[in-house]
């Protein structure tokens, strides 16, 4: 039995007491801080002495400004309805039909979710934008002019397609977990599977559903690419006005952007809250002791059960596809005009091994710290409970509440001043990576935490090993499936960052995204596609051996 010694030994000498200390000076100085500088930054301008909400009524007066909030909450929840509509049944299919390909439509679901959400809307363009190849086949040869990708229902369905893997996962997970007793005695009252599905297992996944889409919501209402490059002139979000209004060409207003930022916070942290209140009226325990059975099919029902998660999947990865054939076309600067050529990416010459040198420079560096502090944090968080422990979880969620874009603000007006100027460097992107990428290897490592018997470490402890040395020598290495599969999503989300890195960065410390993402907008469409396409090769690579390494346990 291991000793209770905390009532001789001081509070300062406990090793966890220091490491919380560290991790809450990291929050306290890149994000409390910086957050913090931008709502005092929100309340002030030019036009008025002092303490003034001038920049908020300013938003809500005009409807150039506030229409874009109304834009913002439309392309997020059409998109998550629709996510939910698509990514439930395909869980259902996966999890309980012996689907055709099932692991190749698995990987790419996630490497659909990985990507930039922009590429998606460059590849919809090449397709159905104005010339693009669909359009412009319909128009020649039928007659028929093609709906618009553009605006509203455009950046709708390409954010859906991006994002429903958010759903999918959640409740597939929930969905293998589920207790088949119950299903079992449903159908042993005369319950048919659709009546079971309804009134036994959708209750059950429900949290998780609502999870799912809660993701899905906020990653809608963050993203920055999309709607940039589908919005044209006249359809505006949030991310995009902060965007135009601190980096505009006759003069950035940093306190109205921090104005619109707090507008988005606000709106995120509410639906966190709701989603939180509605689940914990719903949720249930179990004991999961006999999961569901693959229910095996035959002939043409298995065709059936394989065809929906078949077209979504290829639905939702065909931006890639068609990103990756395009960068290997001849171009006139601004159309493809067809024809194999390797111009697109010999043309890049030194611009391209700069920018993949930052990108993995910044994602590795950012890793690193990202493992390290996560296999800490997620230790003082499960096995050093307390208001202490709690507080860590709580700042924890700050990056899910708090965009990108409004990030890169943040920082923008907090160290772009003395006492610590970071602005225009290569550590303020890597210090953006290292807190919007750290809950998912927190997170991953924390699921994997809770699984563990902590008799181990006791056995270790009584057996003469210091403290400290045992979490090192035998709980960090058990922890490790959990660290290596939430690392992995930290990595490759860095390497896919735009939102926030484009308001970090200068030229000369670009990253493929944003390289990717400045060649797209300024129409240069064949590096532009290059660009991109190294991109998804590099993600689809490292996610495959994850994938691989991990036996397909990576989740979101």
């Amino acid at each position: 039995m291991l000793k209770n010694n905390k009532s001789s030994a001081p509070f300062y000498t406990d090793v966890w007491f220091w490491v919380k200390l560290m991790v809450f000076v990291i929050f306290v100085l890149f994000l409390i801080w910086p957050f913090s500088s931008m709502i005092t930054n929100a309340f002030a301008s030019s036009k008025a002495e002092g303490f003034t909400f001038y920049n908020f009524n300013r938003f809500f007066t005009k409807k150039y400004y506030y229409g874009a909030l109304w834009n913002s909450i439309g392309v997020s929840v059409v998109p998550t309805l629709l996510s939910v509509l698509l990514g439930v049944p395909m869980a259902y299919f996966m999890t309980r039909y012996n689907v055709w390909g099932k692991k190749v439509w698995h990987v790419l679901a996630i490497l659909s979710l990985m990507s930039p959400p922009f590429l998606g809307a460059y590849a919809w363009i090449m397709l159905f934008g104005r010339a693009g190849s669909v359009t412009q086949f319909f128009l020649n040869h039928f007659g028929i002019q093609m709906p618009t990708i553009y605006g509203f229902g455009g950046i709708s369905i390409v954010l859906t397609l991006k994002l429903y893997p958010y759903v999918y996962m959640y409740t597939s997970g929930a969905m293998e977990s589920i207790d088949s007793s119950l299903e079992e005695c449903a159908e042993n009252l005369g319950s048919g599977k659709l009546r079971r599905f309804i009134t036994i297992t959708m209750p059950v996944v429900t949290p998780s559903i609502a999870a799912g889409a809660l993701m899905v919501f906020m990653s809608a209402l963050a993203d920055f690419g999309t709607p940039m490059l589908l919005g044209g002139a006249d359809f505006r979000t949030l991310p995009v006005l902060i965007y135009n209004e601190y980096f505009s060409e006759i003069g950035g207003n940093g306190n109205f952007a921090s104005a619109v930022s707090i507008i988005i916070v606000i709106i995120t942290l509410g639906m966190l809250l709701i989603q939180k209140l509605w689940v914990s009226r719903r949720n249930y325990v179990m004991s999961a002791l006999r999961p569901p059975k693959e229910v095996e099919v035959h002939g043409f029902t298995r065709f059936l059960v394989t065809l929906v998660p078949f077209l979504i999947t290829f639905f939702s990865f065909l931006p890639q596809l068609v990103v990756c054939v395009c960068s290997f076309q001849t171009t006139n600067y601004s159309s493809f005009t067809g024809g194999f050529t390797l111009d697109n990416y010999t043309g890049l010459g030194k611009r391209l091994w700069t920018a993949i040198r930052n990108t993995f420079t910044y994602s590795t560096v950012a890793i690193v710290f990202i493992v390290v502090i996560g296999i800490l944090m997620s230790y003082a968080i499960v096995r050093k409970k307390g208001k202490t422990g709690g507080l860590l979880d709580l700042l924890l969620m700050a990056p899910y509440v708090i965009p990108g874009s409004v990030l890169g603000l943040c920082y923008i007006v907090t160290f772009n001043v003395k006492p610590l100027v970071l602005t225009g460097t290569a550590a303020i992107i890597i210090i953006s990576y290292i807190i919007r990428k750290l809950p998912y290897t927190v997170r991953s490592a924390s699921a994997f935490l809770m699984q563990m018997d902590p008799s181990v470490e006791e056995a270790s402890i009584n057996l003469g090993v210091p403290p400290m040395k045992t979490f090192w020598k035998v709980t960090a290495r058990l922890m490790l499936p959990g660290v290596f599969s939430g690392a992995i999503l930290s990595w490759v989300t860095c390497i896919n960052e735009l939102s926030c890195s484009i308001m970090l960065s200068t030229g000369k410390n670009n990253t493929l995204t944003i390289a990717a993402y400045t060649d797209i907008v300024r129409n240069s469409v064949g590096s532009g596609a290059a660009l991109a396409a190294i991109l998804t090769l590099t993600s689809s690579i490292i996610l495959i051996a994850a994938l691989r390494v991990t036996k397909g346990k990576i989740r979101v």
